[in-house]
């Protein structure tokens, strides 16, 4: 592949006409974001949180960068891949020195973030899917792609680059960020054509992690009874022993998704609870903006109700209707990249395009099927929606790049 020269990446910033730009991404992207500023700020009316605010600081900013970034030839990414890489593997590494998260790490007990004193946090991990896509889509372009003999090495280089930002991840832990990269690095892999008894042996693995944690759950939730302990009140005493790396925190939100009645419904399942109420007393069309009982009253706790509950907000004030729209939005976003990945110039292009709509497909099923109860808790946010400055930042670049990859799906520089 020939890249652009220096000055042709400067160039590209006098080519803006019309007809080189993708309307329709944007506009439905404007319009999850003013969702998220309304519902961020319905669901903490009642303790005057200024959090939608910041959620408009963000946005502007996550704004500017998703402008720069659609400017710049998406190839451009292709020559600095690596080293945008390793760039984000240091913070990955830096959280997890003791001290260094701050408050938040004391608090939650998981080591995710960086302070940034007035800016608030900085979450390594967003950086990381982000650096995650554009090293799997340089080893895709720059290794030989066929039968999996002829793939080994690609797919071992593959498994280190995705292996070590994954593996730094879960020792946060924060299993919900790492969680979402397999499916697209997997789908990366299926647009180049690597073979089928790939995909065959890693739906195998699949299914023996699934049974792993099936048996390791069934016996944690034995264990518990046996010796009689509290699911809320015990402090890892299975995981201490455990070969299975989960934490007991994380059994637990498995536990109350398959037998809610074993924990306390005032505890890990309350949220859950509290969101399916929140989803169906909605109705079609909501008891109103800041109208919502569940949140304005506190039964949807306000830690989460902004942030990884924000679709159940929605959903009680804006009803099927509200739900609709906001689902239609999403679909035209996911429709759209896929159609750019269609129309991308070449291979590159394509994966990224890929990459990003099936990083957000991932985000918005699991976080919607998480409100619903079709699947366990995980705290995977809703983009565009959610609080969260690094999330925001994040997917600004991310859907920029698609951009970038429609813009200059022709050679015109």
């Amino acid at each position: 592949m020939n890249l652009p020269s220096p000055t042709d990446y400067i160039s590209v910033f006098k080519t803006t006409t019309r007809e080189r730009w993708d309307w329709l991404t944007p506009l439905a992207l404007a319009g999850l974001s003013l969702f998220g500023v309304a519902f961020i700020y319905s669901a903490q009316l009642a303790v005057h949180g200024n959090n939608w605010l910041i959620q408009i600081v963000w946005l502007v900013a996550g704004a500017a960068l998703y402008g720069v970034v659609s400017l710049v030839d998406y190839r451009f990414w292709l020559s600095v891949a690596h080293w945008f890489y390793i760039a984000c593997l240091v913070p990955l590494v830096v959280v997890l020195i003791p001290g260094v998260g701050g408050a938040a790490a004391e608090k939650w007990g998981a080591s995710r973030w960086i302070p940034l004193g007035p800016l608030g946090t900085y979450q390594p991990s967003e950086t990381a899917k982000i650096a995650v896509l554009l090293i799997t889509a340089s080893i895709l372009i720059r290794g030989e792609i066929g039968t999996v003999k002829q793939s080994l090495g690609v797919l071992g280089k593959l498994a280190l680059a995705v292996g070590a930002p994954m593996l730094l991840i879960l020792l946060q832990p924060d299993l919900k960020s790492a969680i979402v990269l397999p499916p697209m690095v997997f789908s990366m892999l299926y647009v180049s054509k690597l073979s089928t008894r790939f995909f065959a042996a890693a739906l195998g693995a699949f299914l023996l992690i699934l049974g792993i944690v099936a048996w390791d759950t069934w016996s944690y939730k034995n264990y518990m009874e046996s010796n009689g302990f509290s699911y809320l009140a015990d402090k890892g005493s299975y995981q201490a022993h455990s070969w299975v790396p989960l934490h007991d925190y994380q059994r637990n939100r498995i536990i109350s998704f398959l037998w809610p009645d074993k924990i306390d419904p005032m505890g890990v399942g309350w949220n859950q609870r509290q969101s399916l109420i929140s989803v169906g007393s909605g109705g079609l069309t909501g008891k109103g903006w800041t109208e919502g009982t569940q949140a304005q009253l506190g039964y949807l706790p306000r830690s989460v109700a902004h942030n990884d509950f924000i679709f159940s907000v929605i959903a009680e004030e804006k009803g099927f209707l509200g739900s609709i729209t906001v689902l239609g939005l999403f679909g035209l976003v996911l429709f759209n990249g896929i159609r750019i990945a269609g129309l991308a110039r070449d291979r590159f292009g394509t994966l990224l395009a890929i990459g990003v709509t099936v990083l957000f497909a991932v985000h918005v099923f699991v976080n919607i099927a998480m409100t619903i109860g079709l699947v366990p808790i995980t705290g995977i946010p809703l983009p565009f929606i959610s609080y969260g400055g690094s999330f925001v930042l994040s997917c600004c670049l991310l859907q920029g790049l698609v951009q970038s990859v429609y813009r200059f799906r022709k050679d015109f520089i």
